[in-house]
């Protein structure tokens, strides 16, 4: 049973981070599992990465296995039920406690190592402002598709008692998604969750279209996500604030009211106005740069963004997304950002018929091309390219080369773009909305596919590999699945092809 198989993974896994007590925090994305550690010395990372099922690992703030779309969304309950049942067990068998000594110097060494990794401020804010956004994803995607269908059907005139009921499915979550940015920001940054839901909901309320600030009546809604999140972070400042003077007995009473009301003063006199002209700009920015430099900002939007999933910046950019599809019901820049998938897919496919007789790394990448065409490029990107080097590059290569194409038809007059984030690849076709119908809408995007796939198959076919790199992972028996040519690749902590000194890479 499907179960059963997601329990035998997290059991496979559980022991080698650590067991129960090393586990600290589980969460997971669209493809990751996500735990934090007590100590990462317990963790077998050779054995885990020889699992069948992990596509991979990635450290950052927190140790990541990739398991793929899907799988991980199954995997983690079972996981997190087996470390609830281990911990519990512990407790009744004399199970050593970590004292308190104990957890402090394991947090200094994980917070040292932390640093290490992580050496800018930008980019731990960036996360976390990722980690604000990724839980909403699913609700964006199902409301997003159930949009797009009720488009259809209202273009074609079909079932039009059912149309109403569509556009309240798929309204009600984007009409009070402040809601959840605010809670989710409060959360993030060490306020109580719901305060900062409270101040969020202020935005939404229909309301403040009675209220004037800066001579101009608010209307409901003005400033969007931007303004949740800032009226949010507002109200965890004030929260902390009152509880370092606010007396403990009276606290449970002045703490909200004073974070209520004094954050939500400014969010209805001040926040809401500059947030919502920040919304304005980000809109007219985006709406610009396409429609005139289009085919360069395709280039250089498809190309660069696959270093930013490798990374795991590209949640940073959710917050755009989602104010763009406030303000026009869709976001312009996912189709072209999409294009850096095909780009992977083709440089993929190159790899495949360039090396017929490494079976182990065909084999990984038939597993994961389905994935890939719908748009999941991380088994690919971990599993095969990056740790090759040049198919890489040459994947970018493609994924500029498409984003140059969307974008140059952006630039012609035709612009469109994707009423909901997260899916991307073919599944992204039913989210394409514009201006323009849905067949021309549609042809576009699936030529810049085209595209990517092409050139991103052709730079990796003619340029992903030098001579010597080439005959020494072209070995072995094309139908067997060995494993002779493979090492750990330090670059990404994935099994993958064995790769000789980089020095090779530039011959």
């Amino acid at each position: 049973m499907p179960t059963d198989k997601n329990r035998a993974t997290a059991a496979a896994i559980l022991p080698l981070v650590g067991g129960p007590e090393n586990i600290t925090s589980i969460a997971h994305c669209m493809t990751r599992l996500r735990i934090a550690l007590r100590d990462r010395s317990l963790v077998d990372d050779e054995a885990l990465k020889a699992l069948p099922a992990v596509l991979g690992v990635v450290e950052d703030d927190t140790y990541q296995i990739v398991l793929g779309p899907g799988t991980v969304a199954r995997v983690t309950p079972e996981f997190e039920a087996l470390v609830e049942e281990g911990r519990a067990a512990a407790g009744g068998t004399g199970h050593h406690a970590v004292t308190a000594d104990e957890l402090q110097a394991q947090g200094a060494a994980l917070k040292q190592a932390q640093k290490a990794r992580n050496a800018t401020p930008v980019k731990l804010f960036l996360r976390r402002i990722a980690n604000i956004f990724v839980p909403l994803i699913p609700a964006l995607i199902g409301c997003g598709v159930i949009a797009g269908l009720n488009g259809v059907l209202t273009n074609l005139g079909w079932l039009p008692t059912l149309v109403p009921a569509l556009a309240a499915m798929a309204s009600g979550f984007m009409s009070l998604i402040a809601v959840f940015v605010g809670y989710n920001t409060a959360k993030e940054f060490g306020g109580t969750a719901i305060l900062g839901g409270a101040v969020a909901a202020i935005i939404v309320f229909p309301g403040v279209a009675k209220i004037t600030a800066f001579g101009l009546e608010l209307k409901p809604g003005q400033g969007g996500v931007l303004g949740a999140l800032a009226a949010a972070l507002l109200a965890v400042h004030v929260e902390k604030w009152c509880r370092s003077w606010v007396p403990e007995a009276l606290d449970v009473l002045v703490t909200p009211t004073l974070t209520v009301l004094i954050s939500g003063l400014v969010t209805l006199f001040g926040l809401m106005f500059l947030a919502g002209e920040a919304s304005s700009a980000i809109g007219t920015f985006a709406n610009w740069l396409l429609a005139t430099g289009g085919a360069f900002a395709g280039l250089v939007l498809g190309g660069l963004f696959l270093p930013l999933v490798m990374l795991g910046l590209h949640q940073a950019l959710i917050p755009i997304h989602t104010t763009l599809i406030e303000g026009s019901g869709y976001t312009v820049l996912l189709p072209i950002l999409a294009m850096a998938g095909a780009g992977q897919v083709g440089a993929a496919i190159a790899v495949y018929y360039r090396l017929p007789r490494n079976g182990s790394l065909r084999a990984t990448i038939k597993s994961a091309l389905p994935a890939g065409f719908l748009g999941i490029g991380e088994p690919l990107i971990y599993g095969v390219s990056l740790p090759l080097g040049r198919p890489f590059i040459t994947a970018c290569v493609g994924g500029a080369a498409g984003g140059a194409f969307v974008g140059l038809f952006n630039q012609l007059g035709v612009a469109f773009g994707s009423t909901a984030i997260g899916p991307s690849g073919w599944a992204l076709f039913p989210l394409l909305d514009g201006k323009s119908g849905m067949g021309v809408t549609i042809a576009i995007y699936a030529g810049g596919l085209a595209v990517g796939y092409l050139v991103g198959f052709a730079a990796t076919y003619f340029f992903g590999f030098t001579k010597l790199l080439r005959t020494s992972l072209n070995q072995g028996d094309e139908d067997t699945e060995t494993t002779a040519t493979q090492e750990p690749s330090t670059a990404t902590g994935q099994t993958g092809p064995k790769t000789p000194d980089p020095a090779v890479l530039t011959r």
